[in-house]
């Protein structure tokens, strides 16, 4: 699909399109964003593009070019994924082979390599030296996470074009256009960077019950103390819910957030809406001071889990700090 799409991120397609529109190509891009900012699906607008026998600055969706690509067979774009944990030399030596000939139709020839900061020293050495001298007209887009985590040399011969999360109101809007939740869009924009990891945080059959958890233990602790501790061993670490804690602890970061929204006239910006009631009749019992400390244990709790430390652990931590106040 082509770049009219694509929700946010407008910046980078302007970038993209202009290229188009003058003829002005670089032989070598560099997207660099988050995972979730939409990456790979400017990735493959751009080829379309490229492809497109409109010549226009998008794809048109329906030529023969356009629909090879949306199909995923089209001859002259070639995709590079991580063997495991790194692209390995062999899959650029592969590529370079497959870029020597020449191209099916009287156009460019398209290579996108996924995890490009994942290449081996030799994989990305390889590389370098393609992209010094690439034969014409291939065009190279390199996916990674930032541009620093790819080597300089390589980020030095590439047109960088950065990602960032987008507009949380553009991405929920798309979410429910879609015909997703709104509540549940709501959260997984503040959760998730960019629409497709939101998109599919919303379509996770957990998601929706792990919000219902936040909202119990949000409303119990710490009240009352001990029926948030017995709520969280039944609904959590005894269901599959056990998996999720680190995005159960975010959410009740962003809860704590609400409180904050609330005492400062924000409602319209809430993660909870409909529970603005509760919400702005209990904000008041702290310190706003107070509720952002509540905020960074929560997402300190979180991190704990991500350096291994027990799940369940770190949750009744965070819900005795919360106490404890």
């Amino acid at each position: 699909m082509g770049f009219q799409h694509i929700s946010g991120q407008e910046r980078a397609k302007a970038l993209l399109q202009n290229a188009l529109v003058s003829d002005k190509i670089a032989h070598a891009y560099l997207f660099a964003g988050p995972p979730g900012s939409g990456r790979r699906e400017m990735a493959n607008a751009f080829a379309q593009a490229l492809f497109c026998e409109s010549h226009a600055n998008d794809a048109c969706d329906e030529c023969l070019e356009c629909r090879k690509v949306l199909h995923g067979n089209h001859p002259d774009l070639h995709i590079v994924s991580p063997d495991g944990a790194t692209v390995k030399i062999e899959q650029i030596r592969t590529l370079q082979r497959e870029l020597a000939y020449r191209s099916v139709g009287a156009g460019y020839k398209v290579y996108i390599i996924e995890g490009a900061e994942t290449m081996t020293v030799q994989a990305g050495n390889s590389l370098l030296k393609f992209l010094e001298e690439p034969p014409s007209p291939v065009v190279a887009i390199l996916l990674s996470p930032s541009a620093q985590a790819v080597l300089p040399t390589i980020l030095s011969r590439t047109q960088l074009v950065s990602f960032v999360p987008g507009d949380r109101d553009v991405l929920a809007n798309a979410l429910i256009q879609e015909g997703k939740s709104p509540l549940l869009a709501r959260a997984a924009v503040n959760l998730a960077s960019g629409l497709a990891a939101s998109r599919k945080l919303v379509e996770e059959n957990w998601f929706a019950d792990i919000r219902n958890v936040v909202i119990q233990l949000g409303r119990e602790n710490p009240a009352r103390f001990t029926a948030s501790l017995l709520q969280a061993q039944q609904q959590v670490f005894k269901t599959d819910l056990s998996e999720h804690v680190e995005i159960l602890l975010q959410l009740l970061a962003l809860w704590y957030r609400d409180m904050i929204y609330a005492m400062t006239d924000r409602q319209e910006q809430m993660v909870f809406p409909d529970q603005a009631d509760w919400i702005s009749k209990q904000a008041w019992s702290r310190s706003i001071q107070s509720w952002v400390t509540v905020m960074e244990s929560a997402l300190t709790a979180a991190r704990r889990i991500k350096a291994h430390v027990a799940p369940q652990l770190a949750l009744e931590q965070f819900l005795v700090n919360v106490r404890e106040g």
